[in-house]
């Protein structure tokens, strides 16, 4: 072939070579865009959540099509495999599954719009609207797995962040890239305490993960919990109740993500995840389905190794740049603190927040249970007044709540202990500062400011804001 270009080139047949070379060059460009032919499974078996594949080889976390009976496709990831099986979980309904069904593999890397138009939306955990508002609009796409940050090269939580909320910033001051839990039963008032630190909180951009909850729930929350002004800062994931434990589990990720985004490009990130349990409860249906024992409760190892990996990733970024302020909640089944999803978040957690259904019962809102609540970074954000005051007014409270009974059935005598004379006189006071209306903010230092004038200390420091 050579000899003979050569020979032509000789003879004056340049402009022929030239044609010859173009041509190859033109099909060697079509050979290298031929994609790599990807083998093909067939569907083996179904055993409630989990399908099993043969003929196809993926990765934990790939994905792949099943042909269905109907003709449509059914998206499913890779959840396990064990020899020349491979175990899928299907993100939508498995009607139309029939023994032999095609499974062909997508694309590996699962990525999500973001950028500024998200701001105002509603999405579900693949990224698409909910809202009616249409498309997304946007051509930055960032994988879920999220970009690891050296723990040396974050920068410290070191600035209290104004929530809005009273109790929180006065007792439990929250810092600018905290990751803190809210501890709540049902019906004690966690999603209204979530709708106030949205219209209150000061951040640039907030993410609302809304993960397993009622679809009435995140109706209510869009349109009545959140005002108007807050809708037009915020980002929502919904993925209601009904939904695969995959995509509950995808949601999470969808949420950190779109959080992790907005981080990076040095904005201040309020995100709210409703809730911790009902990922922990779609990593625990996942690894049943694929018979991995179950350790505590029901739960598996994987279950308590999956929570840090989610809860790592918010915090404050690199130095100098954006943070994530993060706020999981975490449902105690039956009221119990020592529930293992509760337990397991406390230890990873910057603090917690406990609201307590006794204090709902008895109609003051939000129902915190400052002694059983914690701030892990106050001491490192606010002034030496400021720590002294709020562990004073924790004094009282408890000297208050440890002789309750006694006060109740009439044992209590004024005069013989000073310190709860003092409580019982103070117990009342210390009850307003911690009710707040839902539609009143009360900033950093009106709160701090109110603390001091309650408890007769002079703030000679000054607030910390």
């Amino acid at each position: 072939m050579t000899d003979t270009i050569r020979a032509l080139h000789e003879q004056g047949g340049g402009q022929l070579v030239q044609g010859l070379r173009e041509r190859l060059r033109q099909s060697r460009q079509r050979l290298e865009e031929v994609p790599v032919p990807q083998p093909q499974g067939r569907l083996s078996r179904m055993v409630g959540m989990t399908l099993e594949a043969e003929g196809i080889r993926l990765p934990v976390g790939g994905r792949a099509a099943i042909h269905t009976a109907t003709g449509a496709r059914l998206p499913a990831e890779v959840v396990g495999f064990q020899g020349e099986r491979t175990f899928l979980m299907p993100e939508g309904r498995m009607d139309g599954l029939a023994p032999g069904a095609r499974i062909e593999p997508l694309e590996q890397s699962r990525r999500i719009a973001v950028g500024s138009e998200l701001l105002g939306r509603v999405i579900d955990a693949n990224g698409k609207p909910l809202d009616g508002g249409g498309p997304i609009r946007s051509q930055t796409l960032v994988p879920l797995e999220g970009r690891p940050i050296n723990p040396l090269s974050r920068d410290p939580v070191r600035t209290p962040l104004d929530v809005g909320i009273r109790a929180l910033n006065g007792l439990l001051s929250v810092g600018r890239g905290q990751r803190l839990g809210l501890f709540a039963g049902s019906g004690v008032g966690k999603s209204v305490l979530l709708g106030m630190m949205t219209r209150h909180t000061a951040a640039d951009v907030i993410v609302v993960g809304l993960i397993g909850e009622r679809g009435r729930e995140v109706n209510e929350f869009i349109h009545d919990i959140l005002d108007v002004e807050s809708r037009k800062r915020t980002v929502v994931v919904a993925v209601p109740a009904d939904q695969s434990p995959l995509l509950r589990q995808q949601g999470a990720w969808v949420a950190t993500t779109i959080a992790e985004y907005f981080r990076d490009q040095g904005l201040n990130v309020l995100m709210l995840m409703d809730s911790l349990t009902r990922f922990a409860q779609g990593a625990r249906e996942i690894a049943m389905a694929i018979g991995e024992p179950p350790a505590t409760k029901g739960y598996s190892a994987s279950v308590f190794a999956r929570l840090p990996q989610l809860v790592e990733r918010a915090g404050n970024g690199d130095r100098g740049g954006g943070s994530i302020t993060a706020f999981y909640t975490v449902l105690a089944e039956g009221d119990d603190q020592n529930d293992p999803i509760v337990d397991a978040a406390r230890a990873i957690l910057d603090g917690h927040v406990v609201l307590s259904r006794a204090i709902a019962e008895t109609g003051r809102y939000p129902a915190i249970d400052v002694g059983a609540s914690v701030s892990r970074v106050m001491s490192a954000m606010v002034t030496p007044e400021h720590e002294t005051a709020a562990h004073r007014f924790r004094g009282l409270s408890a000297t208050y709540m440890a002789n309750r009974d006694l006060i109740a059935v009439g044992a209590y005598r004024k005069g013989a202990d000073p310190a709860l004379d003092e409580a019982v006189a103070m117990y009342p006071r210390l009850e307003d500062y911690l009710r707040q209306n839902r539609i009143e903010g009360i900033d950093f230092s009106r709160s701090t400011q109110e603390l001091f004038d309650l408890l007769g200390i002079p703030n000679t420091a000054g607030a910390a804001t």
